[in-house]
Formats: C-alpha cells, sequence, structure tokens
C-alpha cells in the first residue's frame, strides 16, 4: 500500500490519491458492519432458540 500510496504522491495526482483513501476506508468500514451484522445474527439465533426452549418446558401447562 506504501507503494501505491508514494507512487500516487510522485505523480501529484492528489484526487486519486483522496479517492483511493476514502474507497479503502469505505471497504474497511463496510468489511467491519458486516462482521458485527453477523455476530448479531448470531445472537438473535441463539435468543430465538432459548425462547424456543422455554417454550417447550413451560408451554403445556
Amino acid at each position: 500500500m506504501n507503494e501505491i500510496v508514494a507512487s500516487i504522491i510522485e505523480r501529484g495526482d492528489l484526487a486519486h490519491l483522496a479517492l483511493f483513501l476514502w474507497a479503502s476506508a469505505a471497504t474497511a468500514f463496510s468489511l467491519r458492519a458486516l462482521r458485527e451484522l453477523g455476530a448479531s445474527t448470531r445472537r438473535l439465533d441463539a435468543f430465538v432458540r432459548e425462547l424456543a426452549r422455554f417454550n417447550r418446558r413451560h408451554g403445556s401447562e
């Protein structure tokens, strides 16, 4: 990545550097959001399983 940034700076193309940095940050943010979405889905799944187990135990009364 340092080579890419150095190459862009040498050419004096700051617009491309800004776009590259924006795209990198947006990609990192998207990956983190997807990871958090997966974790929240697993938590919801565990909650629903526990709720179903509770209903099986106490639903017949």
